[in-house]
């Protein structure tokens, strides 16, 4: 559906909401620019506005459909951006992707949104309170919304970085659990972060360095800025899988550990045992004559006997850390 339609006049919003069919008059006005929304719009919604400014259909399939990687591309003097929108389920530690793909040309905007993450009525309303911003035209539009796209994801990795901190302090605490299949959780969401993160520098590296259709003069400083942004929380994103993969290492090596630990408890338990077992099964032999069967104090001697040499056995085992 669409959200909002408006014409903006030397940086200032003209009346209220603009109709669909008068886009293509205002379109022609001196230092004006059409700013149009929609949220998850159909094939037949969408053909309306593709009309309108002659989107190229290739682009247009890509904005219906979704699910499309970081990209930027060119069609003659429109230029086409898809932007990866996170936000983080702290409660179920996932990272929920969602999408936005910009349309713009010398005299309009078109933004598709997928996804509940990055609502961009915000958005809107501060460039419309910055006439300042909007008299830059499209561009400006252009950047406002990768600059909140690319701020919304620090609190995702900031949120991530907390969780791997835990599981790194679960790991190395003195507790027998095993979060493996948190480590796992984990480095799958921060994959789904990377997966966002990392495809956009080359879009916004040309965005920043090389000429494109209306985006020139300031509006280059602005966008070089949203990437060293962009590249602070990639490299902090690369960090943290890194990190993942550290503490997934780390925890196989200590459940190795407790396991040869364990091993070497029971192994000692064991051999303690067979001193009793050995002793026990030697005068409960069927056999008629057998050392010190018949004394009365037999059983005396020999469970002290038993006792002596497990204790002696114990120790050893103590001291050399079996036990």
């Amino acid at each position: 559906m669409i959200v909002d339609c408006a014409l903006y006049e030397n940086g200032v919003r003209q009346g209220g909401r603009l109709a669909l069919e008068d886009v293509a008059d205002a379109c022609r006005i001196p230092d004006a620019f059409v700013w149009i929304g929609l949220y998850e719009p159909s094939e037949d919604e969408f053909d309306s506005v593709r009309h309108e400014f002659g989107l190229h259909e290739l682009a247009v399939e890509d904005a219906v459909k979704a699910h499309q990687r970081p990209k930027l591309e060119i069609y003659g003097d429109t230029l086409f951006l898809v932007l990866k929108t996170t936000r983080y389920a702290e409660e179920k530690e996932l990272v929920e992707l969602g999408e936005i793909m910009i349309f713009a040309g010398a005299h309009f905007v078109v933004h598709v949104r997928h996804g509940e993450a990055t609502a961009l009525s915000s958005v809107r309303r501060e460039i419309e309170s910055r006439p300042d911003r909007l008299r830059r035209g499209p561009a400006a539009v252009v950047h406002a919304i990768t600059d909140r796209v690319v701020d919304d994801y620090m609190p995702v990795v900031e949120a991530l970085d907390n969780d791997v901190s835990e599981v790194e302090f679960e790991v190395f605490s003195e507790s027998h659990g095993n979060p493996v299949e948190r480590i796992y959780r984990l480095k799958r969401e921060v994959l789904e972060l990377h997966s966002a993160v990392a495809p956009l520098t080359e879009p916004l590296e040309r965005l920043a360095r090389q000429p494109l259709p209306f985006v020139s003069g300031p509006a280059v400083a602005y966008f070089r800025d949203v990437e060293d942004h962009l590249l602070r929380i990639a490299g902090r994103v690369d960090t943290s899988r890194d990190l993942l993969n550290s503490i997934l290492e780390a925890n196989l090596t200590r459940v190795s550990v407790r396991q040869n630990e364990d091993m070497r408890k029971i192994s000692a338990w064991v051999a303690i045992a067979a001193v009793p077992t050995v002793v026990t099964g030697f005068f409960g032999m069927n056999f008629s004559h057998i050392l010190w069967l018949d004394h009365p104090w037999a059983w005396v001697v020999v469970l002290g006997l038993m006792a002596t040499v497990c204790f002696f056995i114990w120790r050893g085992f103590r001291s050399s850390g079996w036990l």
